[in-house]
């Protein structure tokens, strides 16, 4: 890792970013221009990229939320507003994951693990409770017709399988809490489900307000 450089994603970033994602997934839709200028917008801070020798090979994209008003099922389409990220709350204590992906090419360079390092980096300097993110399932569609996807996870977090992208985050110290049902309807692989995970920011003080909490201008009294 040490040729990588974890940085905030720039309006500069976006052609690149743009290019690769839909290297990295050429049978889901790509964002839109105009939301990832959105997502820049209104939480700059919390969208990342990794870059190995100027050339941008990952990305991390989040946003902050009252957790209490999504812990029931959602989808990705929901939570995030479209990808616009309008949901974002600055008077949430919990950071979503809305996005990560690398560069097929340069995989075993623990490139998802910067990103991952860079979130909870970020979480633990806002003073944020948790990181909460919904998990593609990509190696769950062949064995679909023989297990539902929490047998599936089941099996995973037991050890008899092994998911490219839940193995990983159980690596990474996040914690399974269930199955989110047709959270992503057009990802294939995972048969439109995903694995709800959580990671506790063990610095967290919950007597004092988050960092987002304490930039926001105070609303005049009587308003909502």
């Amino acid at each position: 890792m040490d040729d990588m450089l974890i940085r905030t994603t720039t309006h500069n970033d976006v052609d690149e970013l743009l290019k690769l994602q839909d290297r990295v997934y050429p049978a889901i839709d790509p964002w839109h221009r105009d939301h990832l200028a959105h997502q820049l917008a209104i939480f700059p801070e919390g969208q990342l990229l990794a870059e190995i020798d100027g050339r941008i090979v990952g990305c991390a994209s989040s946003l902050v939320i009252l957790w209490d008003e999504w812990a029931d099922e959602h989808t990705w389409q929901e939570i995030t507003a479209k990808g616009t990220f309008s949901t974002h709350n600055t008077q949430g204590r919990t950071l979503y994951g809305a996005e990560v992906f690398v560069d097929p090419e340069m995989r075993g360079r623990q490139i998802g693990h910067g990103l991952y390092q860079g979130r909870r980096q970020l979480c633990q300097s806002l003073n944020l409770r948790r990181i909460i993110a919904c998990g593609r399932l990509p190696g769950y569609h062949k064995y679909a017709p023989d297990l539902t996807a929490e047998q599936y996870a089941k099996k995973v977090i037991w050890g008899d399988l092994t998911d490219p992208v839940l193995s990983f985050q159980l690596r990474e110290d996040f914690r399974y809490c269930g199955i989110m049902k047709d959270y992503l309807p057009e990802d294939r692989e995972s048969c439109g489900q995903a694995s709800l995970i959580v990671w506790i920011n063990p610095d967290h003080d919950p007597s004092r307000p988050t960092v987002l909490q304490s930039a926001a201008p105070l609303q005049p009294q009587g308003t909502p």
